[in-house]
């Protein structure tokens, strides 16, 4: 008999119950988009939840950092790194703005902050670091150097929703932080997306550029976009936030007996946790030199484990002559050889024991 397949990740959902009692609320309001009630109270209590920060929530996280960006008004280079997603590098670009890759650091795979400053120029006007697995990037040293050379600071904070640093919410940090609320994450609301920040000015910027620049029936200051979150997708936003708490204690249970299955394996480099953070537990990668051997082995057993980061984002096919995956080496290398292995709150602790048996056998 085959195997179940066990995928890298899988959409956490409330008790159907629950949505449904928002559906008959939204159907009897026919109030489908445009800042509905059940909007404003997602961003209400994603504020209180993130320390008080303004939320401005949008339709995905993609858009939350093009506009973002937009938001500054910025032209020049941006300092960012390219072990991360598409969507970091592309709105760099999509903005008119020249990505400029700092290397990461080998521990924890975010930006390397001893790297930075060798790359400011005169036409670097901020940096874009990503905290990358639920590890935060080293945000004091960071905020000394932007602070030094007047430069903004925007965090993506995609795979950090939930998280507390140093007893801080990770949404409090730089000028501005976003977070993607797609399905697969730690927290969802189908799709969706948020900018976190504390000038309330730029929030007013935000909500604008969101809704095609408008700032009234006759006015429109902005050259916006349509990123409105509509009230279906608030609504499992609300449900999930009930829940959240659950979700993250599964996962950190999935974490720990990974742990104890593959900590002794000296082949396998693991993820380190520091003491000063509140995890959400989103991702579990693993370092391997032969990963390509490891993902084929798991593979076969119908376990689909994800090479996540890789390429690196300065190697893409659509950057290709305008930027040197050579010039951040370390990132370069971890990107062939990191794994993510399947992690969310469903998934059984016998399907993590098989995981592990799979790739003890392999190594």
């Amino acid at each position: 008999m085959e195997e179940k397949k066990i995928f890298v990740t899988k959409a956490t959902l409330p008790p159907k119950e629950e949505f449904i009692q928002y559906v008959d609320k939204i159907w009897d309001s026919a109030w489908l988009t445009n800042m509905g009630e059940v909007h404003n109270r997602l961003e209400k209590r994603l504020s209180e939840f993130m320390d008080g920060v303004e939320v401005v929530l949008t339709v995905n996280g993609h858009l939350a950092l093009e506009l973002a960006l937009q938001s500054l008004k910025i032209d020049g280079e941006v300092i960012t790194t390219p072990f991360t997603f598409a969507s970091t590098t592309h709105a760099i670009v999509r903005n008119g703005l020249k990505p400029v890759f700092c290397d990461i650091k080998e521990d924890d795979f975010t930006m390397d902050p001893e790297k930075i400053e060798k790359l400011i120029t005169k036409d670097t006007k901020a940096i874009l670091p990503v905290h990358v697995y639920g590890n935060v990037c080293d945000v004091e040293a960071i905020e000394k150097i932007a602070k030094k050379h007047n430069l903004y600071v925007l965090y993506d904070a995609a795979h950090t929703f939930g998280e507390r640093y140093k007893g801080r919410s990770v949404a409090d940090f730089g000028d501005m932080s976003i977070f993607s609320f797609h399905a697969t994450k730690v927290f969802n609301t189908i799709e969706g997306g948020a900018v976190t920040l504390r000038d309330k000015e730029r929030r007013k910027a935000l909500d604008f550029l969101k809704n095609f620049g408008i700032a009234d029936k006759e006015n429109v200051p902005y050259v916006g976009s349509n990123a409105k979150m509509n009230e279906f997708a608030a609504a499992m936003g609300l449900c999930n936030m009930n829940h959240l708490s659950e979700y993250i204690a599964k996962r950190k249970k999935i974490c720990e007996r990974y742990i104890e299955r593959l900590s002794d394996i000296k082949a396998v480099r693991l993820n380190k946790y520091g003491s000063d953070t509140e995890y959400n537990y989103a991702y579990f990668p693993i370092v391997v030199e032969d990963r390509d051997k490891l993902y084929d082995a798991l593979a076969k057993e119908n376990i689909f484990a994800r090479k996540y980061f890789y390429p690196c984002t300065n190697a893409y096919e659509c950057y290709k002559g305008r930027f040197d995956e050579n010039l951040t080496p370390v990132a370069l290398d971890i990107s062939k050889k990191v794994l993510t292995l399947p992690i969310y709150p469903d998934l059984e602790l016998d399907s993590v024991d098989r995981i592990c048996d799979i790739i003890r056998r392999s190594l």
